[in-house]
């Protein structure tokens, strides 16, 4: 060691000065940070008061938030139980937030599984009037827990009804088997229609009458075609017979003739009774002429006889022309 160095370093000048100014500034800068931080929790900002009346409070404790739409719009500041019996929250809404809350705003309380419980705020019109400083509300619940026994009870029936239906002799089984026997028909000889009977000797008796029915068909088939064609030849015959007899020449004409010389016939023969009756009046107003009217009558008797014969053999031509001959047979071709 060499004799020339110091035993004691020099003083640093105004050390302590520099001390207070460091110390100060930390402070001061813990002091802003603490502010900050704070003025960030909404320490500083106005808020309203908001008190939500719950039957349970479990799970709610001071510093939860409430929230609206996932975000935190308030924060409990304090619980109690209200002389009611209920849980009584005090809930702090800054006044920024308070624009999502309304009269008709409904809050509830939900409970979950795993988690604290949550604190929500739920508005349907965002129109209504604002939602007044100190208003106090009626918490909703939902809690899960308190759904478990009816789930577990719904889960055990559900339980006890699949195993009442895997059973060797349950609806569902029995079903199966059902439809088992009708795919094995289905696979059988006659298919679907074996299914649709339920054997194949009632299937084969369908076919079977398809088949004479079949036949029937194709029989009557040819009957209709035969029925046809007589058809066809009775109307040619018809044809025929009414050219015959309403045709130019035809029986018809013949027949009208006849009738207009009968009825010459018969006004002759009217005019032979007028002539007749003239004379009986004669006879009896002339009796003494006997013989000329007994001449007379012998002649007017003649030509009467004469003409009933005339009329006579007229209607009996008529009578050989058809259609008033007696054989009224028609042969068809």
């Amino acid at each position: 060691m060499t004799e020339d160095q110091p035993h004691d370093a020099e003083p640093v000048p105004n050390v302590g000065v520099k001390a207070t100014l460091l110390l100060a500034f930390t402070i001061a800068l813990l002091v802003a940070f603490l502010g900050y931080v704070l003025y960030a929790r909404g320490t500083f900002e106005e808020t309203q008061r908001l008190v939500l009346m719950a039957d349970n409070a479990e799970g709610v404790s001071v510093g939860s938030d409430l929230t609206f739409s996932g975000f935190p719009v308030g924060r409990v500041q304090r619980i109690e139980l209200a002389r009611t019996g209920q849980a009584r929250i005090e809930i702090d809404v800054p006044r920024s937030s308070a624009q999502w809350l309304r009269s008709s705003s409904v809050f509830t309380l939900e409970r979950g599984l795993v988690g604290g419980a949550r604190l929500r705020a739920f508005t349907g019109d965002l129109g209504d009037d604002p939602l007044p400083d100190g208003a106090v509300r009626a918490v909703l619940r939902g809690d899960t827990t308190d759904e478990l026994p009816a789930l577990v009870a719904s889960v055990k029936r559900l339980v006890e009804n699949v195993e009442r239906m895997t059973t060797d002799d349950s609806d569902v089984n029995r079903g199966l088997q059902g439809l088992r026997t009708l795919t094995d028909r289905m696979a059988g000889r006659y298919g679907m229609l074996t299914a649709l009977l339920g054997s194949e000797e009632e299937a084969k008796k369908v076919i079977e009458a398809i088949g004479r029915t079949n036949e029937v068909l194709a029989s009557v088939d040819a009957l209709a075609r035969r029925l046809d064609g007589l058809g066809s030849r009775l109307e040619g015959t018809l044809a025929t017979a009414e050219r015959a007899v309403l045709g130019d020449g035809g029986v018809l004409d013949d027949t009208q003739r006849a009738v207009q010389q009968v009825n010459a016939m018969l006004d002759d023969a009217r005019q032979s009774l007028a002539r007749l009756d003239a004379l009986l009046a004669d006879a009896q107003a002339i009796a003494g002429d006997t013989r000329a009217a007994t001449a007379d009558l012998q002649a007017l008797r003649t030509e009467i006889e004469s003409s009933l014969r005339k009329a006579g053999q007229l209607i009996d031509e008529i009578n050989r022309k058809w259609p008033f001959s007696r054989d009224t047979e028609l042969r068809l071709p």
